[in-house]
């Protein structure tokens, strides 16, 4: 997942092809979860197949663009995309334990509690003042989160599973401060193939312990080749893409509608019919994610 800064682009695309491309990234985005749900195989190989096959698309990318991914790069940058690398890794790693443990709607609202989780670390590391809006912000997804879980037992799946996606937001909120702050001056292709190496690295050896014990059958190959190349690669490149023909803000407020995309197909697929109260919490955490994509000047992720 990236977040970066993206200016200059020509407006070269139409409003209504940029506006497809971007709900097209929203929907890969929102796949994730399902891709991870059908994968049999724990949360580590997931993570590190997801990992490898990006590197892979990310260095056929680079290469056909004759972007030379090792421009700009030294001990400082060298260090914050390590830190960001295991910090996507945490957030990757804790999201499909979300999945396999509470489902896919479930770690999906966790996760997308992680604007909740910027204001707040803005507020305590850097000592920004929150404003009206993140109170707002922080007020309407405390509710959501409440009205999600199923209940407040810790031997509960879904609560479980829920407090495994809110690890997941906290972790990739870091990864977004860390990106903003301390990545720039970098190309977007180069900050997500470096990242996507060193989570590649780091889940290694606990991937290649459990692939031993497990094994893989030819479908999770598949489908852990689509997670890396089209959840990945391909969403992350359709979403700087609409930027030539969408605001940043409005494409924003289109990502932050994964998780209804992500809740639909779990819905769609897995029968995971979601309760009135937590569609009740997942409203109002999705129209705490739209407010905070509405206020943002430019942004980008990748889940």
């Amino acid at each position: 997942m990236i977040v970066s800064q993206t200016r200059g682009l020509s407006p070269a695309l139409s409003h209504r092809n940029a506006l497809v491309l971007a709900h097209v990234a929203a929907v890969l985005f929102g796949l994730t979860g399902i891709l991870g749900a059908l994968i049999q195989a724990d949360a580590s190989v997931i993570t590190f197949g997801r990992a490898a096959f990006a590197v892979l698309a990310l260095g056929l990318v680079a290469l056909l663009q004759r972007r030379a991914l090792f421009r700009g790069l030294d001990r400082r940058r060298a260090a914050v995309l390590l830190f960001t690398g295991a910090m996507l890794a945490a957030h990757w790693v804790t999201f499909f334990i979300a999945v396999k443990i509470g489902g896919v709607a479930i770690a999906t609202l966790g996760f997308a509690s992680f604007p909740a989780f910027i204001a707040l670390l803005d507020c305590l590391a850097f000592n920004e003042r929150i404003r009206l809006r993140e109170w707002l912000l922080l007020a309407l997804v405390s509710l959501g989160l409440v009205l999600v879980v199923p209940s407040f037992d810790l031997l509960d799946q879904g609560t479980l599973g829920l407090l495994w996606g809110l690890a997941s937001g906290l972790s990739f909120a870091l990864l977004a401060i860390a990106n903003r702050r301390w990545a720039s001056g970098l190309k977007a292709v180069q900050v997500a193939f470096w990242q996507n190496l060193v989570v590649a690295v780091l889940v290694l050896p606990v991937a290649l312990e459990n692939l031993v014990g497990q094994g893989l059958q030819t479908a999770d190959w598949i489908y852990l080749a689509l997670l890396g190349v089209f959840c990945t690669g391909l969403s992350q490149y359709l979403f700087v893409k609409s930027l030539k023909g969408l605001a940043a803000r409005s494409a924003g407020m289109i990502l932050a509608l994964e998780p209804v995309y992500a809740i639909a197909c779990a819905w769609v697929l897995f029968a995971e019919a979601p309760s009135l109260r937590m569609l009740a919490g997942a409203g109002l955490i999705i129209l705490a994610t739209l407010l905070s994509a509405w206020g943002k000047p430019a942004s980008e992720r990748m889940t």
